[in-house]
Parts: C-alpha cells; sequence; structure tokens
C-alpha cells in the first residue's frame, strides 16, 4: 500500500484524523502530524485496516518521526452538548493548538470540517487511506484512545471495554439492558435499539 507523502510538496502539512466518532460511550480523540517528506513506516494505512498489533507497534515510530504531532480528545458530557460531528472538529482544533510546528495546510479526513485559524484546509474522503500524515493521524487518535478505554474498562468492567472500545456491539447493547447506561455513556446516542 503506498501512501502519498504529501498533497503539495512545498508546504508544511498536518494530517488530521478522529476516533471513537461512532461509538456509545467514552470521547471522541483526534490526532495531526506534520511527516517528513521522507520517511519510513512500513505497514502505514489507515487505522481501520490494521490490526491492534500493528498499530501499536507504529504509534511510537510515528512519535519518533514525524516532525510534530498532537493528540486531543472531547469527552461525552461535551459531545452531548455540541454533538459529535462538532465534537470531532473541536477534537482536531484541540490536537492543532497543541502542535509545536504550524502548518501551512490541513489535510483533513472525510468531507467536512470547520475552519481553524486562516490556516487552508482540504478535505479528502477516506484520506486515511491515501495520505500518510492522516493514516499516521488515525493510527495515533485510535491507539490513545483505545488505551483510554482500556483504562475506563477497569472502572466499568460489565460493559466490556476492552474489547469494544465503546463501539455499540452486542454484546456492550446487552450490557446496557442489563445494567442501565454508566456515567460515561453518550446520552445524546440511542443506546439500546428501540
Amino acid at each position: 500500500m503506498n501512501l502519498k507523502a504529501y498533497f503539495q510538496k512545498l508546504k508544511t502539512e498536518a494530517g488530521c484524523d478522529e476516533a471513537g466518532r461512532g461509538c456509545l460511550a467514552g470521547p471522541v480523540f483526534a490526532a495531526a502530524v506534520i511527516l517528513p517528506s521522507k520517511f519510513d513506516l512500513p505497514f502505514l494505512n489507515d487505522s481501520k485496516k490494521l490490526s491492534e498489533d500493528r498499530r501499536e507497534l507504529l504509534r511510537p515510530m510515528i512519535q519518533e518521526q514525524a516532525i510534530a504531532w498532537a493528540v486531543a480528545y472531547v469527552d461525552h458530557k461535551e459531545i452531548d452538548e455540541i454533538n459529535i460531528l462538532n465534537a470531532s472538529f473541536l477534537a482536531m482544533h484541540r490536537a492543532l493548538d497543541q502542535i509545536e510546528k504550524t502548518p501551512q495546510l490541513l489535510l483533513i479526513d472525510g468531507n467536512r470540517f470547520k475552519q481553524y485559524k486562516d490556516i487552508p484546509h482540504k478535505c479528502i474522503i477516506e484520506g486515511d487511506s491515501i495520505f500518510a500524515s492522516i493514516a499516521a493521524a488515525s493510527v495515533l487518535a485510535k491507539t490513545f484512545r483505545d488505551e483510554y478505554m482500556h483504562k475506563l474498562h477497569k472502572t466499568y468492567p460489565q460493559y466490556h471495554w476492552n474489547q469494544n472500545k465503546g463501539y455499540g456491539t452486542m454484546k456492550h447493547r446487552q450490557a446496557i439492558l442489563n445494567f442501565g447506561p454508566s456515567p460515561i455513556h453518550r446520552t445524546s446516542f440511542r443506546l439500546v435499539p428501540e
């Protein structure tokens, strides 16, 4: 899988992606990553197409090789207040607030984004399987979020977040029916089918 190193060669580009948008519980995470034009990250791809082991292997390599990177999140309460789409944009903005080098162009995974400061952006559908910087951001967002959900699982083991990471699996929905929602569930989401 050969990912593109850049969209515009002469600009400092940050790839941005989020993880956990479709979950029933926990925060949405986002990452922003600026990669050098020459880098070597074997098997880098959209995080959804990688095994958990591969993602965990790539994470320190991305952190090491990136010119700059940052990860941020928006919690379940804010998601319920501003909705998941706005929360995804806010998480990306928070990651960009933290990144140590100011990018000249943002490559956003998806078809919509809320303007960040005066930095131009390009929305790319399935960008995480086209551009390396977006793929790297998807790996960081996903691994940081999974780690967070593993920690929450220790407090709320009945929902099996160590396995489902908060996604609406049958086992997760059954646990919500059995135990009711936890304080970490997103109340604005339909937690169990009608």
